[in-house]
């Protein structure tokens, strides 16, 4: 296969050595030299505020129709399920095809799918089974999307600035966290849920156009002379046999499987609990994005991978602690305050996990062992929402978000305590 060791990205300037406020504001930005990362990360910052707008308008919608913690997690499952069937498909089309082609046509169906929602929703005709139906399709794309979304990154930046270059993304996504959440709260009290996911239809427009202004140096595709299943087994033989890319994945599955279904679950927090109604739900999933935002910050100027295996296990211990704290709490703005460390805490992990992976993947076989990482997280989750749907119908919102954290401190623990034998650092 051929590397890319060199991506046209149109390096602007030479990173400059830490020196004073300033260079250590450039360093935080120095993925941005390249152009081609720079057309991907204007496209996210558009893109990205629409996908939360939708996101808490459609969690909205459902509990407008159905008022069922129950069918909050179902709706839940149906979106993620095709993931965690697909995701190892979608990683091998990442290693065999174009991953740019991929990512333009994925973008392009979840596109079509917001028009469509938004459609139905405007026009009054939207049923639960059409929501259902279109989340199980957004899921199959995503299945596609992401592996190949995971392993372009080093196609735009090169290896030398993967993980400013993942951080930054993070800042992206979790900048659209505090302000879509924030603004669908207001539209969705205002004028309705539809023109949240007609915003979001829009917003694809940014996304698409940065893709095909890029210039991209050719990639050949790796295996393609194997079956798929061949493929597939490597990569995930590969993972099996690295006991560090392992236990970094095994704790983000527990995260994505016990802890991550909070989300699916702020509606209930946000009316029955909290009493803050849909602005609420918006506050509270914006005081989240607030603390991933900076912890992307706090990511983006780390220029030191050696010590990302102790944050790994130092984040998910904070997550876990935050989500305990805000499932005892009754106060909304002590609540709102509890988010922030968990948000950030979150994203510190997902992007040291994701860093560390990275670095420590052949260019051949990363299509492939992001698929996995993804499944272990994102494909964990439509059994999290599930199950967590389930539990709080018997037990209540706040019981089972408690019993998923404490399982996930406990979790962070059995990661410290291996630290010391999984030679972390990469090579």
């Amino acid at each position: 296969m051929k590397q890319v060791s060199s991506p046209d990205s149109g390096v602007d300037e030479a990173p400059a050595a830490p020196h004073g406020m300033l260079s250590k504001f450039k360093m935080a930005l120095r993925a941005l030299r390249r152009r081609n990362y720079r057309l991907f990360f204007a496209g996210q910052l558009v893109s990205l505020v629409g996908t939360w707008m939708q996101n808490i308008a459609q969690s909205w919608l459902v509990y407008r129709l159905t008022g069922s913690s129950f069918l909050l997690g179902s709706i839940g499952f149906a979106s993620q399920i095709p993931i965690f069937l697909l995701a190892f498909v979608g990683g091998t089309a990442a290693d065999r095809y174009s991953r740019h082609r991929i990512i333009v046509a994925s973008q392009a169906a979840s596109m079509i799918l917001a028009f469509i929602l938004s459609i139905l929703t405007l026009t009054e005709t939207v049923r639960i089974w059409h929501i259902f139906v279109l989340s199980v399709l957004l899921g199959i794309v995503s299945a596609f999307d992401m592996p190949a979304r995971q392993a372009f990154v080093i196609e735009l930046v090169g290896k030398e600035d993967l993980m400013n270059a993942i951080a930054l993304n993070s800042s992206v996504f979790n900048g659209a966290r505090v302000l879509g959440p924030s603004v669908a709260g207001i539209l969705i009290a205002g004028i309705g849920e539809g023109w949240c996911f007609f915003a979001n239809g829009i917003s694809y427009i940014a996304v698409i156009a940065g893709l095909l202004l890029m210039r991209l140096e050719p990639r050949e595709g790796t295996a393609r002379n194997r079956s798929a299943l061949s493929n597939v087994l490597e990569g995930f033989q590969f993972v099996r046999r690295t006991i560090p890319i392992r236990a970094l994945l095994l704790l983000l599955g527990l995260v994505g499987l016990f802890a991550m279904p909070y989300s699916v679950l702020m509606p209930v927090f946000a009316d029955k609990i909290l009493h803050g109604g849909p602005k609420g739900l918006g506050i509270l999933m914006g005081a989240t994005g607030l603390g991933a935002l900076t912890g992307s910050v706090f990511m983006a100027a780390k220029t030191d991978t050696r010590d990302l295996g102790k944050i790994v296990a130092y984040a998910c211990a904070g997550f876990a602690s935050s989500l305990i704290l805000f499932s005892v709490s009754r106060h909304f703005w002590l609540s709102v305050l509890f988010l922030v460390p968990a948000g950030f805490s979150l994203m510190v992990q997902m992007a040291s996990t994701n860093t560390l992976i990275q670095i420590m993947v052949p260019d051949d076989l990363r299509g492939r062992v992001m698929s996995t990482h993804i499944w272990m997280f994102l494909g964990m989750a439509p059994f999290g929402s599930f199950l967590a749907g389930a539990i709080a119908a018997h037990l209540g919102a706040p019981a089972t978000l408690w019993i998923g954290a404490t399982l996930c401190l406990a979790g962070a623990g059995w990661f410290a305590s291996r630290l010391s034998g999984l030679q972390l650092s990469p090579r």
